[in-house]
């Protein structure tokens, strides 16, 4: 299996010039590719080709008016219009919204780098245009790197590369963990694991709290410094926005982080299933009451890092049906409770059975393997 590794890069003042001169260049040639896409579109055209669409640009290099893409590496505006091109290849497959365009505040800075001119020296990396980049640590040398991408997460500088590792061979138990996600609780696991909801500690709420008052601050500055219909933006308001930025930041890492200690520890356990249901989040989304607490979750990312770590240790990963009833069957009996409400935490059954709603549904889940 391919792994991704991150490292971070120390780039001079210059180097970090170019850098952000890549990242806007493959961020336009991206919003190119869309706008031509829409623009066939409207006229009745077909789906045009990422080739031939690398040839338009190539074409519109060579005029004075983008001159400036030379200033950046070929493969970076190559590799942006194919990443548009596949984002609505997912689109007309079903498999993905339809592609947005690229904004400069919100989206994330980042380009691909040409697998065949990566090099590594030491605590040293060879970046296509920008020169050899010290990195933080030892990069594996003499390895076969995928899809190599230069990001910046609002603080530092990133180099991510694809590995490829085998699978770790071990012993398994024969026990099956059925895993139900929720959102009072991460996650609540048939062996009696319980992963709390990161997002009702004290470091979250803290930085929430913050992070409110400084938008307030930010907001209360720009009325101050408008100027008729235009909001000018002076050096105080771009250094809040800065603090703001790295809360952010520092939000995301929080989760993040908490999501991969709950993953690694059910997968470390070497059961031979990991069982989980398929959670409509789309529709789940549209209830305005739970839907900043759902996104908060970070449900999907639990998933997905799940299945790539089952793969790793190999074990099988079963996926139930979401119209599987696993919160509202008994898991002693198999009767199903109809009336079974979102506000029961506590399944009680005609049977006998008072159970916590969230271990009776990973019970239930942990059935579907046997």
């Amino acid at each position: 299996m391919i792994l991704a590794y991150k490292f971070r890069l120390k780039p001079t003042p210059e180097q970090e010039k170019q850098l952000w001169k890549s990242t806007g260049t493959a961020r336009w040639a991206y919003n190119w590719t869309l706008d031509r896409q829409e623009e066939n579109y409207r006229s009745g055209g077909k789906f045009i080709p990422d080739g031939r669409l690398r040839k338009e640009l190539t074409q519109l290099k060579k005029t004075s008016e983008y001159s400036w893409l030379y200033e950046v590496s070929n493969n970076v505006t190559k590799q942006a219009v194919k990443d548009a091109c596949d984002a609505y290849k997912r689109f007309f497959n079903k498999r993905a919204d339809r592609p947005r365009f690229k904004s400069r505040k919100r989206s994330k800075p980042s380009f691909y780098n040409d697998t065949e001119k990566l090099k590594v020296k030491g605590k040293s990396v060879l970046i296509e245009r920008v020169g050899w980049v010290k990195t933080f640590e030892h990069l594996p040398e003499n390895k076969n790197y995928t899809n190599p991408r230069v990001s910046f997460d609002g603080k530092y500088w990133y180099l991510s590369v694809g590995v490829e590792r085998g699978n770790e061979e071990s012993k398994r138990s024969s026990g099956v963990i059925g895993v139900d996600m929720g959102i009072k609780k991460l996650a609540v696991c048939s062996n009696g694991m319980m992963f709390r909801n990161i997002n009702k500690t004290k470091a979250i709420r803290k930085t929430e709290k913050r992070l409110r008052r400084l938008q307030c601050r930010v907001s209360r500055k720009y009325e101050m410094n408008k100027e008729g219909s235009r909001y000018a933006k002076t050096g105080n308001i771009v250094k809040v926005e800065k603090r703001i930025r790295l809360l952010h930041r520092r939000l995301t890492n929080i989760r993040n982080n908490h999501i991969h200690q709950a993953t690694a520890a059910i997968a470390k356990t070497k059961p031979s299933a990991v069982v989980m249901e398929a959670l409509n989040l789309k529709e789940m989304m549209k209830n305005r009451y739970l839907s900043k607490a759902i996104a908060q979750q970070k449900l999907h990312e639990f998933k997905r890092q799940m299945q790539y770590k089952c793969q790793r240790y190999g074990i099988s990963f079963i996926e139930a049906d979401k119209w599987y009833p696993s919160s509202k069957l008994c898991s002693s009996c198999g009767h199903i409770k109809r009336d079974l409400k979102l506000s029961d935490r506590t399944f009680r059954c005609d049977c006998g059975l008072t159970i916590d709603r969230d271990v009776n549904a990973a019970l239930n889940l942990a059935k579907l393997a046997s």
